[in-house]
Parts: structure tokens; C-alpha cells; sequence
């Protein structure tokens, strides 16, 4: 079922069914480096990966990171779509995307289309977002999409320290 449709794109629920391009994505160098190594290095681990940690969001929260294709073919870029994380007050918007597709604007397109859904339909007034330092190609996305840096902050006490994005400033 489609949550959400741009010019370009089409954002998705993802399933288990997904567990070949995840396994790809998250062992992506650049998902690795500026998001996190998740440890999944096989296709069950992909699928176990999506069904207790990306379906859950969706009966928990109402959202959760969507499966993101191109509509010309529907081919898999990416993910983006939302996280609520314990140690964050509000939900933080999320994306990756395959290398091949980076430098193209489908980030900015389809992270703008999550925050107008999430204000619109989910009704959320804030939405955060979370990025490493040194990743300029994410802070674009997060000033282009209007939210200001608020401070620094970690996830947890042995974490890295990360920048923090707000959507209301």
C-alpha cells in the first residue's frame, strides 16, 4: 500500500519481501558510516531486521521508515519515512539511499513529502532530525527542509555525539 506519492517517487510500507534490497542498503559503506552498522549480513537477518524493528513502528506509532521507489519502473533508491526513538521527544526523519541515486534530489523530495505528511495526516507539530557531524550531504536536507540546528546530543551515554535538527527552531 502506498503512503505517500511525490512527482518522482513512491513511498511505501516496507515487508519482508523488501529483505534483498535492505540486506543491500545496510551494508551500504556510507549507511555504515553515517548511520550505523545494524549487523545484518544475510537475508534472513534482513528480514528478521524488518520484522522486529521497522513493522513494529508501524503498529506502534502509525509510521515508521518507508520502502522509497522510483515510479518510473518502481525500482528501490532507498528508505525514508520516520523513527521514534526513547531517548528523543519527538519522531526524527529518516533516509538512506543507494549510492547510485544520491546527488539527485530524491532525499530532499521524499524526506519534504514525509514532514508534510507528518504534519498533515499524522498531525505531528515537531519533527527532529538527527545527523553525524560530518555528513553535509544530510544537513543539506534537514536546512533545506527548513529545520534549524538545536544542539548537540547522544542517543546513548557510549554513542557519538550527533547533530540535532528541529523543524519548529
Amino acid at each position: 500500500m502506498n503512503i505517500i506519492e511525490t512527482e518522482r517517487l513512491i513511498l511505501r510500507k516496507l515487508s519482508t519481501e523488501d529483505s534483498a534490497f535492505m540486506l543491500g542498503l545496510l551494508n551500504q559503506p556510507a549507511f555504515i558510516q553515517n548511520i550505523g552498522d545494524r549487523g545484518v549480513r544475510t537475508l534472513p537477518e534482513a528480514g528478521e531486521y524488518i520484522s522486529s524493528r521497522v513493522i513494529p513502528s508501524y503498529e506502534r506509532f502509525g509510521f515508521g521508515m518507508y520502502l522509497t521507489l522510483l515510479k518510473e519502473g518502481e525500482v528501490p533508491i532507498g528508505i525514508c519515512g520516520l523513527v521514534k526513538r526513547e531517548t528523543l521527544d519527538d519522531a526524527d526523519i529518516g533516509y538512506a539511499f543507494l549510492p547510485q541515486y544520491g546527488s539527485k534530489g530524491y532525499a530532499s523530495e521524499s524526506a519534504s513529502a514525509v514532514l508534510a505528511y507528518a504534519r498533515n495526516t499524522l498531525g505531528l507539530k515537531r519533527i527532529l532530525g538527527i545527523t553525524a557531524q560530518d555528513n553535509k550531504g544530510s544537513i543539506r536536507v534537514l536546512e533545506k527542509l527548513g529545520m534549524k540546528f538545536i544542539k548537540m546530543v547522544k542517543l546513548s551515554e557510549d554513542d557519538v555525539e550527533l547533530k540535532l535538527f528541529s523543524s519548529d527552531g
